[in-house]
């Protein structure tokens, strides 16, 4: 049984194969396009993934989309109706392009394919959490996927045993951590979705001086490591920047000029997100723990990218 998965549309575009169970292979439209993280349909690496695999495209027994997009579209209608007279900007940029082409994936990859046969929808997390655990060496642990924002979720937990992965439990946008991140790498004059590498790999020339001050501002955190945010700094959820001038006047300054020289201010607001997040990683993969039980743990997500905080995470004994 062969199965393709295609993730489109968003960032770093891909596609994989796998035959009975197994990955025999996976490549980035990137590396055929040049282009850096292209967000197209990734029709190169789709012909790449069939060649090695040695079958056509009749021979699959279905695709798998890497989301729903149905829901994230209803996610955003709702946001845009929960802050009436706010957002027209963001609006009128957004739906055109899901009306000509998101909410049409089925009609796009019969297109771009020729493939007339299943087609199946995972929600995001799913897709996360099965990334991470199905190609790990075990027969059951617990995982932990946490990102910008899927559908609704932004970062969840489960079991995954044999070949099935259950969410547990989730947080809910706008609050996300992969998203407070990114509002720091935006302030600190980085692109979002790309430089927060370039944050991480900052904050040890920095300070935590701004740590207090975003958790007594910024973020409710608990003890078990869910959060929520307070929105009246930010500006992703409806506008089309990520922090606004309240963010502005908390951390001393509006945002960094892109390529412009940094500061000290910038290597400062680094550390303080770098040491949030590792503390809410600690306090989740607590949580995790003690309610699943399970002494393995996989990740996945745009935050599990995080190296350090997935360092901290290792030594930790605690867990």
């Amino acid at each position: 049984m062969y199965i393709l998965g295609i993730s489109a549309f968003y960032h770093d575009s891909a596609a994989c194969i796998i035959k009975d169970g197994e990955i025999i292979a996976a490549a980035q439209e990137e590396r055929f396009t040049r282009k850096k993280h292209d967000h197209g349909f990734p029709i190169n690496a789709v012909k790449y993934c069939l060649k090695e695999a040695g079958i056509d495209i009749s021979q699959l027994e279905a695709i798998a989309f890497y989301d729903k997009p149905f829901l994230k579209f209803n996610r955003l209608l709702e946001t845009y109706l929960s802050y009436p007279g706010r957002g027209l900007n963001s609006f009128m940029m957004a739906i055109p392009l899901w009306l000509k082409q998101k909410l049409w994936i089925p009609d796009l990859m019969e297109k771009q394919t020729g493939f007339g046969g299943k087609i199946l929808f995972p929600e995001h997390h799913e897709s996360h959490a099965a990334s991470a655990f199905f190609p790990s060496k075990f027969d059951e642990a617990a995982f932990l996927t946490i990102d910008g924002v899927g559908e609704y979720a932004t970062a969840s937990y489960g079991i995954g045993k044999g070949n099935s992965v259950k969410i547990l439990g989730e947080i809910n946008f706008p609050h996300s951590l992969g998203l407070l991140y990114s509002a720091f790498t935006y302030h600190a004059g980085f692109k979002v979705n790309s430089g927060e590498y370039k944050v991480m790999g900052l904050a040890p020339y920095g300070t935590p001086k701004y740590v207090d001050r975003m958790l007594e501002k910024l973020i409710d955190l608990r003890e078990d490591g869910s959060f929520k945010m307070n929105m009246d700094y930010f500006d992703y959820n409806t506008g089309l920047k990520m922090t606004n001038s309240k963010f502005s006047e908390l951390f001393d300054g509006p945002a960094r000029e892109p390529e412009s020289n940094l500061t000290q201010r910038e290597m400062d607001l680094a550390r303080s997100v770098q040491e949030v997040t590792e503390e809410i990683v600690l306090r989740m993969a607590r949580h995790i723990r003690k309610e699943t039980g399970m002494k393995n743990l996989c990740l996945a997500g745009g935050v599990a990218l995080n190296c350090v905080a997935n360092g901290i995470l290792l030594r930790e004994k605690d867990i």
